[in-house]
């Protein structure tokens, strides 16, 4: 089986080949598979998110496309950034780092010293004829002062894990698989499939 991978991360597409790959068959990024669509990320759900993006690259290639969403929920900020985690400040991961970390000083000036967040992920499966399948994933911590670690991306410098004790970008590839919630949503779905 061929399966596309609607996403032009190439983290991404690293993280699902090594957690999924084998299981899927061939994986094909969106530029392998001739595909430079972009499909607009309106909905209101990281699962709905998913779903727009498979089911475009699915109609456009006529192979099963697979999706992710996901984002940072921060409990202090009423789960912000959430499905905005990407686009939070309107300019790049450092951006949204420092707009993240300014506006929970801005909490706690509040009185909100809660900290807490976690990373959710939906993923979708869309199958050419309709067919499609869903899953979640979820992995807890808080968010840090000031930048840990010099791995992975995006919020993973501020993001404590405290399963591994560490954050994403202090860990290996192999310990942030282990219980990212990108990770669990592709388990869950391997037992769906």
């Amino acid at each position: 089986m061929k399966v596309v991978l609607a996403t032009n991360n190439k983290h991404k597409v690293k993280e699902i080949r090594e957690i999924l790959g084998a299981k899927l068959g061939e994986t094909l990024t969106l530029e392998q598979a001739g595909v430079t669509a972009d499909p607009e990320e309106n909905g209101a759900t990281f699962t709905e998110n998913a779903l727009i993006k498979a089911r475009e690259i699915c109609r456009l290639t006529s192979l099963p496309a697979l999706s992710d969403d996901s984002g940072l929920c921060v409990d202090a900020l009423g789960g912000a950034p959430g499905v905005y985690s990407a686009r939070y400040s309107g300019g790049d991961g450092e951006d949204n780092i420092a707009l993240l970390l300014k506006n929970l000083r801005k909490a706690a000036e509040g009185g909100v010293f809660d900290r807490t967040a976690h990373f959710s992920c939906a993923v979708a499966l869309v199958f050419p004829g309709g067919r499609e399948l869903t899953a979640e994933g979820s992995t807890y911590g808080y968010i840090t002062e000031e930048k840990l670690g010099s791995g992975g991306f995006g919020y993973d410098p501020v993001f404590f894990s405290t399963e591994l004790g560490k954050t994403f970008a202090q860990a290996s590839e192999r310990e942030k698989n282990s219980v990212s919630h990108r990770g669990r949503a592709l388990r869950a779905l391997e037992e769906k499939l």
